[in-house]
């Protein structure tokens, strides 16, 4: 069989590994631990760079993977914000990143597919007072991964909400990063100005936190010109904005949609707002690639 969804271990975790034998490609998901994919490789080639060390300690935020950001992306001033008059606690990316998800359908129909549930519970009303209910499908097919979301208003009154992916990118040199963001401008983090943008980055800095506005397309393509791959980050227009977040000696860059940026729950500035019992799809999909003539 070309496909195969199979329970696997990823350190003291149960997982599961999608494969597509047809090119070697391979995915592994860990509900318990945030509904995260650790690993996706092709033949010998590791496409994602992921702490091992971090990922082993339930204290600690994992820096690997592909993260799930929700209900919102980076942080609230303060790590507050109101609704409806009273002020709620809401830490860095929100919460869905550290919780344990259900396993829903599996399926090999159409590549190796898994969906994970993540629904509100006592402790989630006590930061995000909302009845919800997400659903994400993780598709292996081929060169590429798409990830496919359900966000489920399950309550009589509108859901607010912003949602993405916080991606870490395995890269060796990032001097041979080539980038192709639809974006002509962005802003550091803490910053309101902003800075043009070429398409270089100085990566001797110790840290870049930069976020893309305005984007033309639905798609950013990076090019490893030290590996000769290239990674194109496709997404629907309900991503507003584009995170390239990176830090001197690590060997990783993340490239990361959000459907709205830093502090929206108090600027309501791209917010998506979901009416009762209504339901909302997201989709990203990630691919692999070797460009011709690539020096």
């Amino acid at each position: 069989m070309a496909f195969s969804v199979s329970p696997t271990r990823e350190g003291t975790y149960g997982a599961y590994a999608l494969e597509d034998d047809t090119n070697g490609a391979r995915a592994v998901v860990v509900p318990e631990r945030g509904g995260i994919v650790t690993r996706w490789r092709l033949g010998d080639r590791p496409l994602l760079y992921l702490d091992s060390d971090r990922f082993a300690d339930p204290s600690k935020s994992i820096r690997g993977g592909i993260p799930i950001l929700f209900p919102i992306c980076g942080n609230v001033e303060n790590d507050q914000y109101e609704w409806k008059g009273k002020t709620y606690t809401l830490k860095q990316h929100g919460f869905a990143r550290d919780m344990p998800w259900e396993v829903g359908d599996q399926s090999t129909d159409n590549g190796a597919a898994l969906t994970l549930k993540l629904a509100s519970n006592e402790a989630t009303r006590k930061v995000y007072p909302f009845d919800f209910e997400v659903g994400f499908t993780y598709r292996l097919l081929g060169q590429s991964l798409h990830i496919e979301q359900q966000y489920l208003n399950r309550a009589d009154e509108p859901m607010p909400f912003s949602t993405g992916l916080h991606t870490y990118f395995a890269v060796a040199n990032k001097n041979k990063l080539k980038l192709d963001i639809p974006s002509a401008a962005y802003t550091k983090k803490d910053e309101t100005g902003h800075h043009s943008f070429d398409g270089t980055l100085d990566y001797s800095q110790d840290e870049i936190d930069i976020a893309f506005g305005e984007l033309q397309r639905t798609d950013a393509v990076v090019d490893d010109l030290g590996a000769r791959s290239r990674i194109k980050t496709d997404f629907d227009d309900a991503y507003s904005t584009l995170v390239f977040w990176t830090v001197k000696g690590k060997d990783y860059y993340c490239l990361e949609p959000w459907s709205a940026g830093r502090n929206a729950m108090n600027t309501g500035k791209n917010l998506t707002i979901l009416e009762p019992q209504a339901t909302r799809t997201f989709r990203i999909t990630l691919s692999f690639s070797h460009p011709g003539g690539m020096g």
